[in-house]
């Protein structure tokens, strides 16, 4: 199979497997295997891609050209496969986990969920290998429609509420400024393509560059910079595989995976550092990590304490976008894999202890954990990650982001990426210290609460062995990320 023929089917499998979800929906059994399947190929497809791209291969294929001079077009770069990787690696792991969930809470519309998960990841890798603005904002609105009925499947008033916050801020948010900061990048620049160091330099009066860099990094609505960020905690309502979708493996990252992609490929580092474009926009990220933090040690709901927690970790890859030097890119990168994999085992962690414990609030977890010890010993070392303590995976991109505060002369960024790792410990480990030493508030026992569904488990396992495995072999993901920062 050619490269282009390949990189095509990447982004085309995942629609593919839909329809055949669709079809197979009167048959449960068969639904799961076609949703695995496809899942497992667009992985296997994605790591042959990224060994090819290893190899030298040039892989890219214009789509059409709607508008002279503009076309949809999918490139492979260091930054997109990385993005890839992690999408398409963690859909097969979502997709056991969502069959043990969505049958363990007897879920409504399981076919509907299956077929527009595999949509949103479609979508997801367009994102990734998107090769121009004109291809990115096409695959980031797509991805934010196909993923409004997800948050909204429970159809109750509240979910549609919450999926109408969702939809609105995002919608809103692209269309009038990332739309903008487009067709003003096209108007300067005279194209939309991506390219090393950047399209601007030269041709953008440098007193207005901070404007424009404003208009994406806040049109960019789903990397939830404050204030665009209610539409992550609004979007709770939906189920747990849907939050993880939303936090690890899909919208989020695609956010600051975009933020990324301007900053090398749109601005260029040099520009944005020569013309100040930074200065003042790398506080709102900083404000961010911090407010976020502290709001999310007030929620007694899990799931929105770990919203705002992702809301928290977001920024710090806008932050090492922000910082505009190898390290700081480098550092933001490598947040996009390692916070996927933590962030992915909390949630899963938080539907496991749902399904079988019919648990939401911190509250009411004391000594759970002993009734679901590897539920909680999952959350335990998903929050280690988080926090960034070796031996996992979360250290390295923490160290690199620290590094570039460092390199820029930045000591009050470092100070904040420090007291962003104690409020961390504050909020996450409460969970499994209540769960494994606590008492319930009312003396119920759990003696007749067991874990959840085996396929829960399973991939709760794997996300957690991941953590772990990206300590010490990061080898992969530091590479492209590196690559993508300007480093050799």
């Amino acid at each position: 199979m050619s490269d282009q023929q390949l990189l095509l089917l990447a982004v085309l499998l995942p629609f593919i497997g839909a329809i055949g979800i669709m079809l197979c929906g009167r048959w449960p059994n068969l639904r799961e295997v076609v949703t695995l399947t496809t899942a497992a190929t667009v992985c296997a497809v994605v790591i042959t891609i990224y060994s090819r791209f290893n190899n030298g291969a040039l892989l890219a294929v214009d789509i059409a050209e709607p508008l002279p001079g503009l076309s949809i077009r999918f490139e492979v770069e260091s930054l997109g496969i990385l993005f890839a990787l992690v999408a398409s690696s963690l859909w097969l792991i979502t997709s056991i986990y969502a069959i043990g969930y969505m049958r363990g809470h007897h879920e409504l519309n399981q076919t509907r969920f299956y077929a527009l998960f595999a949509v949103a990841i479609g979508t997801t890798l367009g994102v990734a290998f998107a090769g121009n603005l004109l291809t990115l904002f096409l695959c980031y609105e797509i991805l934010t429609i196909s993923t409004y009925p997800l948050v909204a499947h429970a159809g109750t008033d509240e979910a549609r509420r919450g999926a109408r916050t969702y939809v609105g801020i995002l919608l809103t948010t692209s269309i009038v400024l990332l739309l903008l900061a487009i067709l003003i990048t096209y108007t300067v620049a005279g194209s939309l393509d991506f390219r090393e160091g950047g399209i601007l330099a030269g041709k953008l009066d440098p007193a207005w560059a901070g404007l424009l860099y404003a208009l994406f990094i806040f049109g960019i609505g789903k990397a939830a910079v404050m204030p665009f960020h209610r539409w992550l905690p609004a979007a709770m309502v939906a189920p747990t595989p849907v939050s993880a979708l939303l936090h690890a493996v899909a919208v989020v990252k695609a956010g600051v995976f975009a933020v990324l992609k301007v900053t090398i490929y749109i601005f260029g580092t040099d520009f944005i550092t020569s013309s100040g474009a930074n200065d003042w926009l790398i506080w709102f990220a900083g404000g961010t990590i911090l407010l976020a933090s502290a709001v999310a040690m007030t929620k007694d709901n899990l799931k929105l304490r770990l919203a705002y927690s992702t809301i928290s970790q977001l920024s710090y890859v806008v932050l090492g976008a922000l910082l505009a030097t190898n390290m700081g890119l480098l550092g933001g990168a490598l947040h996009i894999s390692m916070h996927a994999f933590a962030k992915i085992t909390l949630f899963f962690a938080a539907g496991a202890i749902l399904v079988a414990a019919n648990k939401s609030d911190v509250s009411d977890m004391g000594g759970l954990g002993r009734a679901m010890p590897i539920t909680f010993g999952a959350f335990l070392i998903g929050s280690l990650s988080i926090i960034g303590l070796p031996p996992f995976g979360g250290m390295w991109s923490k160290w690199y982001l620290g590094m570039g505060t460092v390199e820029t002369g930045q000591w009050l960024l470092l100070s904040v990426l420090l007291a962003s790792s104690l409020l961390n410990i504050a909020y996450l480990l409460p969970v499994p210290v209540r769960g494994f030493f606590g008492k319930s508030r009312d003396g119920t026992s759990y003696a007749q609460i067991q874990e959840a569904p085996l396929s829960c488990l399973l991939a709760m396992v794997i996300t957690s062995l991941a953590c772990l495995l990206l300590f010490f072999y990061p080898d992969p993901f530091y590479e492209l990320a590196l690559k993508a920062a300007g480093g050799k």
